[in-house]
């Protein structure tokens, strides 16, 4: 801290120039903003400001300089009568954004100087940042990648969702369990929350819907005797990459229409006085409340419907400042649903249209359908939300009537379609019949929109063959693939800083916006000065993550081991599970054959499971207990070990993914819908073992059959082995004696304290004929691969090759490729092509 003082002489807002409201961004006048802030945002001595305080005053500088690019940012869009994207998504996993606000506005160096002047140490004050815990896996953080490609592309939109106070969950291993905890993530406020107080909205739940005659005749309904919650818009702010343009997402908080209810208080219910106010804001207290019980299930519809109705109130805000009718509206606005979670969207802005504009509902529905798009992300049956009616009727009662309607309109247009085709109507209605009738999201996503895209080929066409045919026969050209992708300004530029400078270096930066650019290393393959430049990088990225293990974990891992990682949701269908089978037979190997000529491997574990699913919580605590039993036996040495980082998130894969050696994408082919994992491993040099699932398969298209390590059945195998059964776990137990080492060894209690009972779970699913994500059918090949990988690794020339030509051929998993082609086909929005 040796220049605070002499930096308090400077404190007042510094004078404006020609450009900007607040400063040219040189070193100097960043410096003392950042103790300006120190006094005047939060109070402090500046003499005695910490790493904390310092902190928050570099992202309130930040904050100054982006607010002023995002003024003219909306300005010029409003000025040029821009259509504009909404994007609707319940996560966006966006991790820190200190560092990647400085890398996009071009100040990183300039804001390093400062924060170096005042006596403080950039990294350091990184790791004051809380990761923003605003989402859950890939469907969040691919929202957040897109928010980064839609500013550089410099494409006029929004992000919308919900502003948590709480995350999923902090995740704790304790005797090798997981253990959940609140993720408090807000406790102390975040400098990069705009906190507005208008425009706020009410959003209406619960009451009755009342039919009357409007001045034409026509049969008009108003939602009466509703209970209100009010939404109150948070602004993040997000920059494109070296280009002045800055775009919002803006996350609803609930608030309570009123705090205080005086009847009560005057009584003395002091309690109930309050419990309106608790009520209400439970809204947008926890991302993904339990919903194994009817209040849970209610609270999740609750949040979903919270911010798609503040969103379009937001949205008819917007476009009633110009417009009088509805004629322009799906011409100004284009609504992306992020997944199922935001597709009550559809039935609220009917609506709207109906009930408030009174628009006559062939005409709303024209305006609806236009403006609508729907992502699907999952070929999982259990992940397409379906809603009990009654619920839908208890809680949204106008919204019910208005999925009735639209159902029977469009089973009429399917029984034209069919006639006599019962089986049809009953796979294609939006209510599905049963003993509790539930509304479809899918099919209601999939009905009210004018396209609907998978994320990968193969995930798109699964889709139209398969999960949703009979959708794809009736609106033949709906469907269509947009491959998911990476923001290499994230994920290569911010996480691997050095090998992006080699890369820079040899190829000039133009990579960074175009990642195509990246080409041009190929022909540095094979060159070997340039290959131990590359291995260096590697081996500091390896040692980084080595001191984030033994941190964590309490494990010295060997820097000259194949850092062989996972890290993703704990699920059954990614199958953990399979690579456990392979960590048991690699350790078999090393104790029965010692002279093998084996690579040492570090086996790295993240991620979290749901706290319902007991199955994959037993997954965790079996790869801790192989990592108790490896790691301490004196047998094994270094060439060995096992590790499962708790609590895993952004800032953590940022630290993960370019220590990599190999990349494990592993679930069953046909149940990945892309996956970008597996590109952010690439993207740094890791090599690929995977199925062929998901982006899996463009990735082999891209890099080449012989830079990547492919086993197992594809799609079409796997499904057919779920119906037929040509060969059954049992058979390959029996016939195998190395499989059937594995299942023994976890049966006998060899890695369970000589608890026989512990994983009999796991073994009765692996040796069950039923097993729908077939591992023991795959486990042959896999063991396979594994030994061509292991047989490479022990060539590093062989192996640096390879690993560059990853990172080459990544060019088509940039998001920027990504929503150029959302813009284009999708959205009917130019695209800013020079950045």
């Amino acid at each position: 801290m040796k220049d605070l003082e002499k930096g308090k002489e400077a404190l007042p807002l510094l004078a404006c120039d020609s450009d900007s409201l607040f400063f040219p961004a040189n070193a100097e006048n960043i410096k003392k903003n950042i103790l300006h802030h120190v006094m005047s945002f939060q109070g402090r001595d500046p003499q005695r400001a910490g790493e904390n305080d310092i902190y928050r005053a570099v992202a309130y500088t930040l904050r100054d300089i982006m607010v002023e690019k995002w003024i003219k940012t909306q300005k010029a869009s409003y000025a040029k009568g821009k259509k504009r994207v909404y994007y609707l998504s319940l996560e966006f996993l966006i991790g820190r954004s200190l560092g990647n606000s400085m890398i996009n506005l071009g100040i990183y160096d300039e804001v390093k100087q400062a924060v170096e002047a005042l006596g403080f140490d950039m990294d350091l004050l990184r790791e004051e940042e809380e990761d923003a815990a605003l989402g859950n896996g890939g469907l969040g953080r691919l929202a957040a990648c897109f928010m980064d490609s839609i500013a550089t592309l410099k494409i006029p939109a929004y992000g919308y969702g919900i502003l948590y106070e709480y995350g999923l969950f902090n995740q704790q291993l304790i005797d090798g369990y997981q253990v959940e905890s609140p993720d408090n993530w807000m406790r102390y406020g975040s400098p990069w929350v705009f906190q507005r107080n208008m425009p706020v909205f009410p959003v209406h739940f619960y009451g009755r819907v009342s039919t009357y005659l409007d001045a034409d005749g026509n049969y008009r309904s108003r939602w009466l005797e509703t209970e209100e919650v009010m939404a109150l818009p948070c602004d993040i702010l997000v920059p494109g990459y070296h280009n002045d343009h800055v775009i919002n997402m803006r996350l609803w908080a609930a608030r309570a229409s009123r705090d205080l209810d005086l009847s009560y208080f005057g009584r003395g219910d002091y309690i109930g006085a309050v419990q309106h106010k608790v009520s209400s804001e439970t809204i947008s207290k926890v991302l993904y409340p339990p919903d194994h019980n009817l209040a849970g299930q209610e609270l999740r519809l609750k949040q979903q419907y919270f911010f798609v109705a503040a969103t379009f109130q937001d949205i008819m805000r917007r476009y009633q400042k110009k417009y009088s009718d509805f004629t322009k509206f799906s011409d100004i606005i284009a609504v992306q649903l992020n997944d199922t979670h935001p597709s009550i969207a559809i039935p609220e802005l009917m609506r709207l249209l109906l009930d408030i504009e009174g628009l006559s509902w062939e005409r709303a529905w024209d305006v609806s359908t236009k403006t609508f798009a729907y992502t699907n992300h999952t070929l999982m049956p259990e992940a397409l939300e379906k809603w009990d009616v009654g619920l839908m009727a208890k809680v949204l009662p106008r919204h019910m009537e208005i999925i009735y309607e639209i159902n029977q309109r469009f089973l009429e247009q399917v029984a034209l379609a069919y006639p006599g085709d019962i089986g049809r109507l009953r796979a294609m209605s939006i209510i599905e019949e049963g003993e509790i009738k539930k509304v479809c999201m899918a099919h209601l996503a999939i009905v009210g929109s004018h396209s609907v895209n998978g994320v990968a080929e193969l995930h798109t066409h699964l889709l139209k063959e398969k999960t949703f045919k009979s959708f794809h026969q009736f609106f033949p050209g709906k469907f269509n693939s947009k491959t998911n992708g990476i923001t290499p300004r994230r994920w290569l530029l911010k996480a691997n800083p050095r090998l992006a400078e080699l890369i820079s270096a040899k190829i000039g930066p133009g990579w960074i916006t175009d990642l195509d650019q990246l080409r041009g290393l190929e022909p540095f393959a094979d060159d070997r000065e340039f290959q131990g430049e590359w291995q260096a990088i590697k081996r500091a990225n390896k040692e980084r993550l080595a001191t984030l293990i033994e941190k964590e974990c309490g494990v010295e891992v060997n820097l000259d081991s194949m850092f062989d990682i996972q890290v993703k949701r704990i699920h059954e269908y990614k199958r953990q599970l399979l690579n456990c089978l392979h960590m048991i037979a690699l350790y078999h190997k090393i104790l029965r054959r010692p002279d093998l000529d084996l690579a040492p491997r570090t086996f790295i574990f993240a991620g979290k499971a749901a706290p319902s699913y007991w199955k994959a919580k037993l997954i965790i605590k079996l790869i801790n207990s192989i990592g108790e039993v490896v790691n301490h036996d004196p047998r094994v040495g270094h060439r060995l070990r096992v590790a499962f980082l708790p609590n895993y998130n952004v800032s953590q894969a940022e630290v993960i993914m370019p220590a990599a050696d190999l990349s494990e994408q592993i679930s069953t082919a046909g149940t990945e819908a892309s996956g970008t994992g597996n590109m952010k491993f690439s993207l740094n040099g890791a090599l690929t073992i995977g199925t062929l699932d998901g982006a899996n398969i463009e990735i082999l298209e891209e890099v080449g059959s012989e830079n990547i390590f492919i086993f197992g059945m594809t799609a079409e195998e796997a499904g057919f082995e779920k119906l037929n059964i040509s060969r059954t776990p049992m058979a390959i137990y029996r016939d195998n004696e190395e499989v059937a080492q594995i299942i023994d060894s976890l049966r006998d209690g060899s890695f369970s304290r000589g608890d026989k009972d512990l994983f009999r779970p796991l073994v009765d699913s692996l040796l069950d004929q039923h097993d729908p994500y077939l591992l023991l059918l795959d486990l042959e090949s896999y063991l396979a691969c594994q030994d061509r990988v292991n047989t490479v690794f022990l060539d590093q020339i062989a192996w640096s090759r390879m690993s560059v030509l990853n990172v080459a051929r990544m060019g088509k998993f940039s998001t920027d490729r990504t929503i150029k082609q959302y813009a284009k086909e999708i959205w009917g929005v130019p695209v800013n092509d020079d950045v």
